[in-house]
């Protein structure tokens, strides 16, 4: 087996670590003081629309889109580990090359599924970072890991779609730059299959009956670096019927299309994080001395680290082979393995940021380090896109099939 990436993939990786050192890593603290001093902490920081316009000027810009039209033009695979990359500096490198969710997985949406007016309106200002976009899907009245229980409404009056529901938990709503969300309802409530009664529609933010209502908190602070976690009403909000994305019954279909690509990138970013925890846990254990001796001799600071280490490599070839599945025979094909990072990583890497707070002590969580930001954005991932018990449930009857 060849592990070796492949020139392209080695030039764009050089390029992005040098961007990274260069200008991502000296940001992360420009941008917090930036963001105290703005008039709503959901406004951009000045300095991240000069990483977007270096970036784009590097040309690393769209990595995540695999079509050539929209995008790099870059493989699963090669993707890969340029998403690691960027998770190392989660709240800042997405952004800044333009692969941050949830635009990344709005815009496959609309590159795949968006008639030419959608993607006219709304798929190129975002390519182009102009403005940002949220997927309104989960809703606090029912269990949204099935997303059949979905009560939102979208019903059809002559010419226009009337939403209304209730979502929470909107990523990225709060970002005054979010003009357009990508709203999950049900069109056929009452039909006869529970998989296509739902449907999408593109409701822009300054539609009446839309109102971003308030901020969710995360682990009890408010995530301003990804714009916010929003609950959002649609209150008989009105669409033109052209705003239908794709067909009528389609969007369970859509959700399902739109989150194979997303588990697996927010996957590959988990391990960015892991390997920022492992350097920072490193530098910690060199720099400091307790009972005597510098942490780094310790027996239990070595075990953390060595096995942070492994469980990486782990991660990592897991990731790979799901990404070349999904690049060889599809998302279906890879179902298994796409369940199987989804369940793993998150899990695993919330354990490595956990060990490395506990060595920086009070430090670890504090503002002063990133991980505890990193804790809380791993922890949550174990939810997000579908809780684990969810994947595990699919996984094992998939496995056990075999033996019916």
């Amino acid at each position: 087996m060849d592990f070796a990436f492949d020139a392209r993939t080695e030039e764009l990786r050089a390029k992005l670590l040098a961007f990274m050192d260069e200008y991502v890593y000296p940001a992360e603290a420009v941008a917090e003081e930036q963001r105290a001093a703005l008039a709503s902490p959901w406004d951009t920081p000045a300095v991240v629309g000069e990483l977007k316009a270096e970036a784009q000027k590097q040309g690393l810009w769209n990595l995540f889109l695999p079509d050539t039209e929209y995008g790099a033009g870059l493989t699963n695979l090669q993707y890969a580990p340029l998403a690691e990359i960027t998770g190392r500096s989660p709240h800042l490198a997405p952004t800044a090359t333009n692969c941050a969710a949830p635009d990344t997985g709005n815009m496959e949406v609309l590159a795949q599924f968006g008639n030419e007016q959608q993607k006219k309106q709304w798929l190129e200002p975002l390519l182009a970072g102009e403005i940002r976009s949220a997927f309104a899907m989960t809703e606090p009245e029912v269990a949204s890991s099935d997303a059949t229980n979905i009560t939102t409404h979208i019903e059809r009056d002559g010419d226009e779609y009337v939403v209304t529901g209730r979502k929470w938990y909107i990523s990225g709503a709060m970002n005054p730059d979010c003009k357009i969300f990508i709203v999950m309802g049900k069109t056929d409530p009452d039909g006869a299959d529970i998989r296509r009664q739902q449907s999408m529609v593109l409701v822009p933010r300054d539609t009446p009956g839309v109102t971003v209502r308030r901020a969710m908190r995360v682990f009890g602070y408010e995530d301003h670096s990804h714009g916010g976690h929003a609950e959002v009403v649609f209150d008989h909000a009105r669409v033109p019927v052209t705003n239908l994305v794709g067909e009528e019954g389609g969007g369970f279909a859509i959700a399902q299309a739109r989150l194979g690509p997303g588990r697996i990138h927010h996957c590959m970013r988990l391990i960015g994080m892991a390997e920022r925890a492992i350097e920072l846990m490193c530098r910690r254990a060199v720099s400091r001395t307790a009972f005597g001796k510098a942490l780094a001799q310790q027996g239990v600071v070595q075990n953390w680290i060595a096995d942070a280490r492994v469980t990486v490599e782990q991660l990592r070839l897991l990731v790979l082979k799901t990404a070349w599945l999904m690049d060889t025979v599809g998302n279906k094909g890879a179902h298994t393995e796409i369940q199987a990072i989804k369940i793993a990583t998150p899990r695993a890497v919330v354990g490595i940021l956990d060990r490395a707070i506990q060595l920086h002590g009070a430090g670890g969580v504090s503002q002063d380090f990133p991980l505890a930001e990193l804790y809380a954005s791993a922890r949550t991932l174990m939810l997000a896109d579908g809780p684990d018990e969810v994947h595990q449930r699919s996984l094992a009857r998939r496995e056990l099939k075999k033996y019916l």
